[in-house]
């Protein structure tokens, strides 16, 4: 991996919830690029699901990093390409994350909103799919169950 490529690596991660002044934080960065004409934005926010009676009350996420901000980053780096994108964010949370809190944050910029909404959308598929990201929902009572990835 050359030098630059190190320097400008992306991070993907951040402990905890994803607060809102973050996401405000990089939306407003992009004012001043005048190429950008629409942006979506997916937020992900922990359910207080009920499971077998039982109601989640948080999610603590984990994975390999490594392997998964490679994964984040080849998934990024394609639906930019292949959308015409002008930029892609992904933020995602580790560790714990209460209900009602933001766990995920995409957002996608691009001259024409089509190409926003749609590599917004099969962005955020993606990582569901494919980047390996694991979350542990955690009930009330302190017992947990390994979450399973659905629509």
């Amino acid at each position: 991996m050359s030098e630059e490529k190190i320097k400008n690596k992306k991070h993907f991660f951040v402990d905890g919830p994803i607060h809102p002044t973050s996401i405000a934080d990089m939306i407003s960065k992009h004012s001043s690029k005048t190429d950008i004409g629409a942006h979506d934005i997916f937020l992900g926010q922990v359910r207080a699901d009920i499971i077998n009676g039982q109601t989640v009350k948080s999610i603590e996420y984990s994975a390999y990093t490594e392997m998964a901000e490679g994964e984040l980053e080849r998934i990024r780096e394609n639906i930019i390409e292949r959308y015409n994108l002008s930029c892609a964010h992904i933020l995602h949370s580790m560790g714990v994350v209460k209900v009602g809190e933001i766990c995920l944050f995409v957002l996608t910029s691009s001259a024409h909103r089509k190409e926003a909404f749609e590599g917004c959308r099969e962005m955020v598929e993606l990582i569901k799919k494919e980047v390996p990201i694991f979350g542990k929902e955690i009930f009330e009572d302190g017992k947990h169950v390994w979450k399973e990835n659905v629509d």
